[in-house]
């Protein structure tokens, strides 16, 4: 693992997968390959019963660094669209259950690790959202098959749309989480998710996600295989930039 990824075996097979990149686990083409890797090394670990992924810092995870990504070249915009569709596509892959809980934040590319659980959870105070269209870029292939397969149509219309993050509380009555809890016993409450999902026969588990998912998978190894996603070609667009801006702006003011 590398030094903003933590790694531990826990009883029963599970294994805690820690984001921990300061401060806010954003999101770049480097950090999105760490995490494919790590996916894969899980999912073809045999000893691995379920997966839990948390973060040990102040949020989940804000999605990509706009201060960063406000510099980015073509080339660089080309990477963090190829880095979004491996990373989510592996994750979403995962044979084996994959529990992820949310503390305080997870939005835009953050909120994809939810997405892609198999159960997710958030503490009370957390907030969740796809802020892509406030920031004035679309979606990547991945990413839009994923939202579209784990939201209603309604929640996916009202969540792409309108870029506006939810509480906890309304984010488990729409289905984008299983489940919310004290931030003081997240971790542990997680923890015992995936102690249960580890009792599930395996094969039985890996084959029945298998079947569930495989239309959104094929989609997305598509586009991995043969660079096809239309994002790769520019990514942001005129409104990008000052969309960024003026959210920077905005956030400055409100610390």
């Amino acid at each position: 693992m590398t030094a903003h990824l933590k790694s531990q075996n826990l009883e029963n097979g599970v294994r805690l997968l820690t984001l921990s990149r300061p401060p806010v686990n954003a999101l770049n083409a480097t950090y999105l390959a760490d995490l494919e890797s790590a996916f894969d090394e899980i999912d073809k670990d045999k000893s691995v019963r379920a997966l839990v992924l948390n973060s040990d810092l102040g949020v989940f995870s804000a999605g990509m660094d706009l201060k960063e990504a406000l510099a980015f070249s073509r080339t660089e915009q080309t990477a963090i669209v190829d880095g979004l569709n491996a990373a989510y596509g592996r994750l979403y892959g995962v044979s084996k259950p994959v529990i992820v809980a949310i503390n305080r934040a997870a939005i835009a590319g953050g909120l994809f690790f939810a997405l892609v659980a198999d159960y997710a959870l958030a503490d009370k105070g957390a907030k969740l959202g796809l802020t892509e269209v406030r920031v004035g870029v679309d979606f990547p292939v991945g990413a839009m098959e994923i939202a579209r397969a784990e939201m209603s149509p309604a929640t996916f219309k009202r969540i792409l749309l309108s870029g506006q993050n939810v509480d906890a509380g309304e984010a488990q009555t729409m289905g984008i989480v299983n489940e919310v809890a004290e931030a003081s016993d997240l971790k542990d409450r997680a923890i015992e998710v995936a102690q249960d999902y580890a009792r599930i026969p395996p094969l039985a588990f890996a084959n029945i996600k298998a079947q569930m998912r495989k239309p959104v998978l094929d989609q997305i190894s598509r586009v991995v295989a043969d660079k096809s996603d239309p994002a790769r070609d520019g990514w942001f667009t005129d409104e990008t930039v000052e969309a960024m801006s003026a959210l920077l702006v905005a956030a400055t003011k409100k610390t």
